[in-house]
């Protein structure tokens, strides 16, 4: 009985886990192109066996949506699955190596691995290996062996074999017989490398002194631990039977079809024995040591010898069967002789092909590319060499083939283009057929949809649409509709309709036009103004469901209808950089000190045009005042030490119109103690981007200054010349005084006089009032210009120049004369402003202060 045969599935958990640790970790090992992983039996749910996402090179995070899964045939047991969060193989349910592999030998459990999207297969071997969970048994507790007394030394009495379903170093490994003084043990080795004892006679028997022997026989296995079995042996001793049956071979050997039936008769052994009577009278039997499965397979007429087939016989799952027969005489002490049958099966065409669709892709879009996979198949034949060769086709008339990936799998690909219109639908007959004679085939039919492609574009019902929308219309307000159709049918002939991106005046096309992307009705999403946008056009996307998507295009043009609407434009003072407009005050500042004006424009017309100013905001109200009609900023105290140093006022322009629309400056104000001699927010204009992008009178308004700004320097220049040229003609009784007039004909300024002619005259200092420079000029008819300068333009050149006619006495040169006044008339008549775009007169200032800033910049450093 088991000595070892445990305390329970604790010490079988504690023999796993010392085998894990002794053998370390599984690793991949290649196996002729694929995985091959080793793992002890006998494991717990849950065990690790390996990281297949880690060897097998996938995205961890993608095996759930690519359906990343072991294919197994149906009825199957699933031993090991995969958890798709991490990407490891583990053991679902324990694994009984001798359960799952009854043949012996390497237990291997093949695996399919199938992930999708792209589709690939991976195929995984899993070694499953022996460990030591099964102690040594014997089938008898106690065992009777009849010995004669005349038993020769050295005489061999073979032993019951012990049993050990587990495999290698864990089976039997070696036997062991009590100390006893006339028998000892020999270990023999079978062909399957199993072991089994032999008990030798050491020393003569004697029945009269001793009838019986008792031993005890001990069975070990190599495992660690060590386990193992005991059976108790009586030997009795008989008399003497001095001629025992003998064979006429020691082995035999014979080839069985596997499809055998029961009856069928295998071998007919002979054994001959020199006696006469019952001791010449022989019995057959199987030996003691003979495996269970033999017994089950065959059975042994006692009588005739005759070895017969008694069970059903699988060369899938065994292809040898090793019989142990033994005879014996049927007289006193009967001496057993023994032989060994080798049965080798041979392989028969029993088993047809099973043909196992793992993955299907249907329906297949008409357009697919030839070699689309459509589906994966795997064809298993049990049977062996031609008869488990399997040749897998389809029929010849549709337009798929299949391709053989690796051995006993397929995959069902397109060949040519494919026409839902003219085949909507296939029935893919699939044949496996071995290579057996005869040979076994299995159909399997396939449906293959084909699905619509999106092959037509929608059309609109007019080439082109033309809208009329009064301004000031309210958002969201429909202004027309249009239409498309699509000759697809189902979600290819869904329609969206949608608004093509664009711009109308800087600004996306989206913000001014929507559009019911289901039945193309059109809205408008803001209120539109005839003085900044007259006419646009958008253009109109119909595009259906299909993929790829197919669309059409439609130009959509939108005419708008004037009203009367604008809202003021501030000017100046602009914020600098996206901020607020900064200014500095002097702490010395008095009540009425003019901080700046806030400059606006509107684009409207009469009452609607006239502007009024107020302070909306304030830090401190008491503290300014703005000018309602002029905008002037001014103070309306002193400042007092507890006045914040920045203030933050908010500037409402308004119209006259009704209602009344309005626009808002904010100012930050600082208060300093000495001025620095730098240019205000409020001296500094440029449109905003508002007015520039939107409003028409801005961009007439800038293009009028520049006009100005380019006469006026055209003008300085003209001067120039003609001064120069009359410096060098003389004349007699001219009524100019030369050291008050340098441009007087018949006058040479000497060197000290050219230098007081200098325009850049620098004003008195502390003085507030603007400083003019009178240079008279010679010539008909008499010019005289006049340079003014303001008292913040002491680092600027001269402005503006006007002609003045002082007295003049003597003309001496009319030809000249006359020459000059033309070409300074012509001067005149070139450039001359637009007055129909001056701003009102309570925007001037701000304006000529940018003309200084930007004029007369250009003509720094020019000298008279």
């Amino acid at each position: 009985m088991g000595t070892g045969a445990g305390s329970g599935q604790g010490q079988l958990f504690l023999r796993s886990l010392l085998f894990l640790l002794l053998a370390g970790p599984p690793a991949p090992r290649p196996a002729g192109g694929q995985l091959r992983y080793a793992v002890p039996e006998e494991l717990e749910h849950g065990a690790f066996v390996a990281n297949l996402g880690e060897d097998l090179g996938l995205d961890v995070a993608t095996l759930s949506a690519r359906r990343f899964r072991i294919v197994s045939r149906a009825g199957a047991r699933q031993h090991l699955e995969v958890n798709l969060e991490n990407g490891i193989l583990f053991v679902n349910e324990r694994i009984d190596r001798e359960e799952v592999c009854e043949a012996g030998g390497t237990c291997l459990l093949h695996l399919q691995l199938l992930v999708e999207s792209p589709l690939e297969l991976y195929r995984v071997e899993v070694e499953v290996l022996d460990i030591n969970d099964h102690a040594p048994t014997f089938p008898w507790q106690e065992y009777v062996l009849e010995v004669a007394e005349s038993a020769v030394l050295g005489a061999r009495f073979p032993l019951e074999s012990a049993q050990d379903p587990d495999m290698g170093t864990n089976s039997v490994h070696t036997y062991r017989l009590s100390p006893n003084g006339f028998f000892s043990l020999e270990v023999q080795m079978r062909s399957d490398a199993s072991k089994f004892a032999e008990l030798v006679l050491e020393r003569a028997l004697d029945r009269e002194q001793q009838r019986t022997h008792r031993v005890l026989l001990t069975a070990l296995d190599g495992g660690v631990p060590e386990r193992s079995g005991t059976a108790h042996i009586l030997v009795t001793v008989l008399d003497a039977n001095d001629n025992v049956p003998a064979f006429d071979q020691s082995s035999y050997g014979v080839s069985l079809p596997e499809d055998a039936p029961a009856g069928t008769l295998v071998i007919q052994l002979n054994a001959t024995d020199l006696d006469e009577g019952p001791n010449g009278e022989i019995e057959y039997s199987f030996s003691g040591h003979a495996p269970p499965r033999v017994r089950e397979l065959f059975h042994i007429e006692p009588r005739s010898g005759q070895v017969l087939l008694k069970g059903p016989l699988d060369y899938e799952r065994a292809n040898l069967h090793e019989l142990y027969v033994q005879a014996k005489d049927r007289g006193p002490s009967a001496v057993a002789v023994h032989c060994r049958v080798l049965v080798h099966l041979l392989d028969v065409n029993d088993n047809a092909p099973e043909v196992t669709l793992t993955s299907v892709s249907t329906p297949v879009l008409e357009d697919a590319p030839p070699g689309t996979v459509i589906a994966v198949i795997s064809v298993l034949d049990r049977d062996s060499g031609d008869n488990g060769h399997v040749i897998c086709e389809v029929s010849p008339d549709v337009p798929f083939e299949l391709r053989s990936s690796f051995r006993n799998y397929y995959t069902l690909v397109t060949t040519q283009a494919l026409d839902r219109e003219v085949v909507p639908e296939y029935n893919v007959s699939i044949t496996a057929r071995d290579m057996g004679s005869p040979a076994l085939l299995t159909r399997s039919t396939l449906t293959i949809l084909v699905s619509d492609v999106n092959d037509n574009a929608p059309r609109f019902l007019q080439p082109s649409y033309s809208v009329y929308v009064m301004e000031n219309n309210a958002p969201g307000a429909s202004i027309c509709s249009v239409s498309a159709l699509d000759p697809d049918c189902q979600q290819n002939a869904y329609l969206s309709y949608s608004i093509a991106d664009g711009h109308i005046h800087g600004m996306p096309v989206g913000t001014y036009v929507s559009i019911n992307s289901d039945s193309g009705h059109m809205y408008a999403l803001r209120s539109l103004d005839y003085e900044q946008i007259r006419s646009f056009q958008i253009h109109v996307q119909a595009q259906d469901a299909g993929f790829p998507p197919l669309s059409a295009n439609v130009t959509v043009h939108i005419f708008v209808l004037d009203q009367n609407d604008n809202a003021p434009v501030i000017i100046s003072p602009m914020p600098r950089n996206g901020s607020m407009a900064t200014e500095l005050v002097p702490r010395s500042a008095g009540p009425g000190y003019l901080v700046g004006t806030v400059s606006a424009v509107d684009a409207d017309a009469g009452l609607n045009s006239r502007l009024s100013y107020q302070l909306l905001q304030a830090t401190d109200f008491t503290l300014f005042s703005v000018a309602p009609d002029t905008g002037e900023l001014r103070t309306l105290r002193s400042f007092l030490e507890q006045d914040a140093t920045r203030q933050r006022l908010v500037v409402q322009v308004r119209d006259g119109g009704q209602p009344a629309l309005s626009a808002t400056v904010s100012l930050l104000l600082s208060v300093v103690e000495t001025m620095p001699q730098t240019l205000s927010d409020f001296s500094e204009f440029s449109p905003p981007p508002e007015a520039s992008s939107s409003s028409p009178l801005t961009l007439y308004l800038l293009v009028s200054l520049g006009s100005i700004s380019f006469t006026f320097l055209l003008a300085i220049l003209i001067l120039t010349a003609i001064r120069c040229r009359g410096e060098r003609c003389s004349r007699q009784g001219d009524g100019c005084s030369p050291p008050l007039c340098h441009c007087c004909p018949g006058s040479r300024p000497s060197p000290e006089g050219l230098k007081t002619s200098n325009l850049t005259v620098q004003p008195p200092a502390g003085t507030m009032a603007a400083t003019c420079l009178d240079i008279p000029g010679g010539g008909p008819p008499g010019y005289c210009y006049k340079v003014c300068l303001g008292p913040e333009s002491a680092q600027s050149d001269f402005m503006f120049l006007k002609p003045c006619s002082p007295p003049r006495n003597n003309e001496k040169d009319p030809g000249k004369q006359s020459q000059l006044v033309q070409h300074l008339r012509v001067s005149k008549q070139i450039k001359q402003p637009n007055m129909d775009w001056l701003p009102p007169s309570t925007q001037r200032p701000a304006l000529k202060r940018y003309q200084i800033r930007h004029c007369g910049n250009r003509g720094s450093g020019w000298k008279g």
